[in-house]
């Protein structure tokens, strides 16, 4: 795929479009779990196909890889939220799953958050700031690129990586308010 626009206009076409990056998609899989606790019920190919049929059942329009991937990426977070709260709840016997936050994220690696306030977060951030949101979902979790990320948002390299060191500042900063007033 050369990142041209290419909206699927049919199942067999998103299918085509899943093959050509669904080796990505397994990685990007993969490090979500890697960050997850060990005994994690979910495999990275179960998070791809789960997300697979989220996408497939939207029929959107994807305007090129990158975007493809970001929306992937949302989908997979949404899955792995969505598997943390059904842990917690008391009838499963759940507590607080923790996770690494990314180098990339944290100024700190040792410290790490659990998923749910992250995704709790990120929520609150999105109402704030939309556009930053976006960067830290396409980054973080869609695993793009600063370049990739201003294609698809539409925006230029610089205003990515300004909105990348504000997201990551706010985020740090409300994560902490958080663990403080637990």
């Amino acid at each position: 795929m050369d990142g041209s626009p290419t909206p699927p206009e049919s199942p067999a076409q998103t299918d085509a479009l899943l093959e050509a990056v669904y080796d990505e998609l397994r990685r990007l899989a993969g490090a979500y779990l890697a960050r997850e606790r060990n005994d994690h019920t979910l495999q990275p190919t179960a998070l791809v196909h789960e997300a697979y049929a989220k996408l497939a059942a939207q029929e959107t329009p994807w305007n090129n890889r990158a975007h493809f991937l970001g929306i992937a990426a949302q989908a997979m977070r949404r899955i792995l939220v969505d598997h943390a709260r059904g842990k917690q709840r008391a009838k499963r016997g759940g507590g607080w799953q923790r996770v690494e936050l990314d180098v990339a994220l944290a100024e700190d690696p040792t410290q790490s958050l659990d998923l749910v306030a992250l995704d709790e977060a990120l929520s609150e951030l999105a109402e704030l700031s939309p556009r930053e949101a976006q960067v830290v979902e396409l980054r973080y979790f869609g695993g793009l690129e600063v370049e990739e990320v201003g294609d698809v948002l539409g925006v230029s390299a610089r205003t990515v990586k300004r909105a990348w060191r504000f997201a990551r500042a706010w985020l740090l900063t409300r994560m902490t308010e958080e663990s403080e007033d637990a």
